[in-house]
């Protein structure tokens, strides 16, 4: 099975998801580092699509400025757009496999898709 992890090596919930990935018999990880290469507007909206969820409810709020530009309560565009503008503002990590796609907090809920 493959798996993609949009992932950030100083977070340690993503270092704990990205090594339960790795220890895991039968799957192929494919590491993206999100900061560094991140996830186009239109990637990003068929992830949480995928997850279930809006995007704003995959707004990183600790360390940005998410609140003050008042991005939880914006509609679902304008967080995408903003995302994609800056990807300090994904909170991480995502990952995706064949089964769906979770946002890893806590780091366990990457086995519900694998």
């Amino acid at each position: 099975m493959k798996a993609t992890i949009w992932h950030n090596p100083r977070c340690s919930k993503s270092r704990s998801t990205l090594a339960i990935l790795e220890n895991r018999e039968g799957v192929e990880v494919d590491v993206v580092e999100y900061l560094k290469n991140p996830p186009s507007r239109d990637k990003l909206a068929q992830l949480y699509k995928d997850a279930g969820m809006s995007p704003a409810q995959g707004l990183r709020l600790g360390g940005t400025d998410a609140k003050e530009r008042g991005l939880p309560e914006a509609d679902a565009d304008t967080v995408l757009d903003a995302m994609a503008a800056d990807p300090k503002l994904i909170e991480r990590p995502l990952v995706e496999t064949p089964k769906g796609v979770r946002l890893c907090r806590p780091p366990e809920k990457v086995e519900e898709i694998l």
